[in-house]
């Protein structure tokens, strides 16, 4: 059965993801800054979840999450994220901003790709998904949220080379746009809700293979361009 380990847990796309898999009786290892609770799915209470608690820009306690857990990976999914400061204008930059927004977009999911990567090698089938953003392809040429724009050019940057690197030893790779879902950082007026989103990515999850590593998929499938 697979195991699968998803970061950012503790609402929006993370949470849904984490209660997919449950509901197909997958092992899900759960991360978050503190404790996951969910009053209303109790995924805490499930037998087949495991919290693991840690900063994903703490790059030790990553790598202590890592040594807690015994068992292979099959599937790690980077879903935790920020959108960025309130100031991230090219004219009008909150800079400590726009550092954390790298350090939780960009650096956070090449250090838990690395501290879980014993685990994935030890999977029959491993694969290594991010949760990117079409905001950060080089073809949209957009100002706004530049911040959080720049953080998923870069992971989308970081995670191909991941992929090259990786594809000798078996592990695929690939990044994901959710799509504009309604969460608190898509907002209300977005086009898909969380559950449409979710069973997306899982779908895209379950069925990646080598042949496709390196790219960046929409959340429907769909290949997009970088």
């Amino acid at each position: 059965m697979t195991t699968i380990l998803i970061t950012g847990t503790n609402r929006g796309i993370g949470l849904e993801l984490a209660k997919q898999a449950l509901a197909k009786g997958w092992t899900v290892y759960g991360s978050a800054r503190g404790v996951v609770t969910d009053p209303e799915a109790h995924i805490c209470d499930h037998p087949k979840y495991h919290d693991l608690v840690f900063d994903v820009t703490d790059h030790v306690a990553v790598r202590a999450a890592a040594a807690s857990v015994s068992e292979p990976i099959d599937i790690l999914i980077n879903n935790a994220g920020t959108i960025g400061p309130k100031r991230q204008s090219v004219l009008d930059m909150d800079f400590d901003g726009f550092a954390k927004t790298l350090a939780i977009n960009t650096l956070a999911p090449l250090a838990v790709a690395q501290a879980f990567l014993p685990h994935l090698k030890r999977s029959s089938n491993p694969r290594i998904l991010t949760v990117s953003s079409r905001m950060g392809s080089l073809s949209h040429a957009k100002s706004d949220r530049i911040a959080y724009r720049a953080s998923k050019a870069a992971v989308n940057k970081v995670m191909q080379g991941l992929a090259s690197d990786l594809q000798p030893m078996g592990v695929a790779v690939a990044q994901l746009h959710p799509g504009w879902v309604r969460t608190d950082m898509g907002g209300q007026g977005a086009d898909i809700d969380v559950s449409t989103s979710a069973a997306g990515i899982l779908k895209i999850a379950e069925g990646l293979t080598l042949e496709g590593t390196g790219r960046f998929y929409n959340w429907d499938g769909a290949r997009l361009e970088w």
